[in-house]
């Protein structure tokens, strides 16, 4: 394959079970254009000097444009309102600053350290509830036994959405994640399909809004749409809808990857399986090592607001800019012996939560997740085996986990003590 159209390897579904070796491919030119005017960047000293660059925008996806219905007071009134409020409040993800940075501080007030610790008992309820539901059986589907409810159960606890309203997140959500992937922004039924979605999901939020606003409790949207001390909302509503939906989707989809990833390669390396069994201790640093060896999000896109000189590179203005986290994450220059997993290494600063201004906010909630889950399941679930390895993964590039991961055992252990 010839190095301009690399990228569109890495997007064709028939390597996501392994991108690696393309990725190796793209690190011999860290700045590499592609045929379709993008630039892909690999490397870890290049996409680290290029992360807090104010000329690289997050502003990237195409403005909103809802279907023709054939209603003219829809199609010539009331969807280009839509469109335009759309395309102003988009979640923070896809804004720079200063509205970037005034929407995230507002949510960081509120997503504390002792609202996250709060929720650590939950999880591990939650966890234990999920593996006791797979007694009797001699094989389980982590996505859709643990994977998938767990943290869609706790983001929504954390929200205050109703718990039996949990299950249409995961379609909503399934759906609004496609915005994260190049070839769906541009494909129109994808982008009507994320539409709809955005639209349903919308309005359950500001009815819920209305609710949190006549009947406040403890949890985070409540905090968020309460008035602020001059008694004046601390963020519009629009923007407090969008960014609802961000933490809906954002903070369960990458933990999802997060912990089937995670699995699936310590089943890979049993031996590593085997020590964090014996010692719990280590998640921490299992963690750590996951993120960088097999993290939730490979890629984030951007766009060049100027010409901006790197590696030996111009960085066109305007040009469509993929800084490609996954393959940073193994780069030999900056990790000895990058394709080997190894919870021991030493100094790991991974891409795995992205980075710069729009480093992961959940990351400490997922961390949380993903260590409490994997200790769990490599201390209860008896003699675990991989049934099919490559598993199939879910289509797209940038989140990229498998769809589904059966794994057979021979019984569930009690708790440990």
């Amino acid at each position: 394959m010839a190095d301009d159209t690399l990228f569109s390897e890495v997007l064709d579904p028939a390597n996501r079970a392994d991108p690696y070796p393309i990725y190796a491919r793209l690190r011999e030119n860290p700045v590499s254009p592609q045929r379709d005017g993008s630039i892909v960047v690999s490397t870890h000293a290049a996409i680290r000097s290029l992360i807090f660059d104010p000329r690289l925008s997050s502003e990237d996806l195409p403005p909103s444009h809802r279907p023709r219905t054939g209603n003219l007071l829809k199609d010539w009134l009331l969807n280009p309102i839509k469109d335009r409020i759309a395309t102003a409040h988009r979640p923070l993800i896809f804004r720079d600053p200063p509205d970037h940075d005034i929407l995230r501080s507002v949510v960081m007030r509120e997503f504390t350290v002792a609202r996250v610790q709060a929720l650590k008992q939950r999880v591990v309820r939650d966890v234990d509830t999920l593996i006791d539901a797979c007694r009797g059986r001699d094989e389980v589907c982590l996505v859709e036994d643990l994977s998938y409810p767990l943290p869609v159960a706790v983001i929504c606890d954390m929200l205050g959405v109703p718990e039996a309203d949990e299950p249409q997140f995961q379609i909503w959500a399934t759906q609004l994640a496609t915005a994260l992937e190049p070839d769906a922004r541009h494909d129109q039924a994808s982008r009507h399909r994320t539409v709809a979605a955005f639209d349903a999901i919308s309005g359950y939020m500001r009815a819920l809004i209305r609710e949190k606003r006549r009947h406040p409790a403890s949890d985070m949207l409540s905090a968020l749409a309460a008035p602020g001390p001059r008694g004046q909302a601390v963020m519009g509503d629009f923007d407090l809808i969008s960014t609802a939906i961000l933490l809906l989707v954002a903070g369960h989809e990458t933990t999802v990857n997060l912990i089937t990833n995670g699995m699936l390669t310590l089943l890979r390396h049993p031996l590593e399986l085997d020590r964090l069994r014996a010692d719990p201790e280590r998640a921490p640093r299992v963690i750590e090592e996951l993120l960088r060896y097999e993290p939730p999000v490979h890629f984030r896109t951007r766009k060049a607001l100027g010409a901006i000189e790197i590696a030996g590179h111009t960085i066109r203005k305007g040009a469509p800019v993929i800084l490609l986290f996954a393959a940073a994450n193994r780069d030999p220059v900056r990790f000895v012996d990058p394709d080997r997993f190894d919870p021991d290494r030493e100094d790991i600063q991974h891409f795995g939560f992205g980075g710069g201004l729009h480093y992961c906010m959940g990351a400490p909630l997922a961390r949380i997740e993903a260590e409490i889950a994997l200790v769990a399941l490599c201390r209860r679930l008896v003699a675990p085996r991989l049934m099919v390895d490559p598993p199939p993964y879910r289509p797209g590039a940038s989140l990229r986990g498998p769809e589904r991961l059966g794994i057979g055992i021979n019984g569930i252990a009690a708790h440990p003590t």
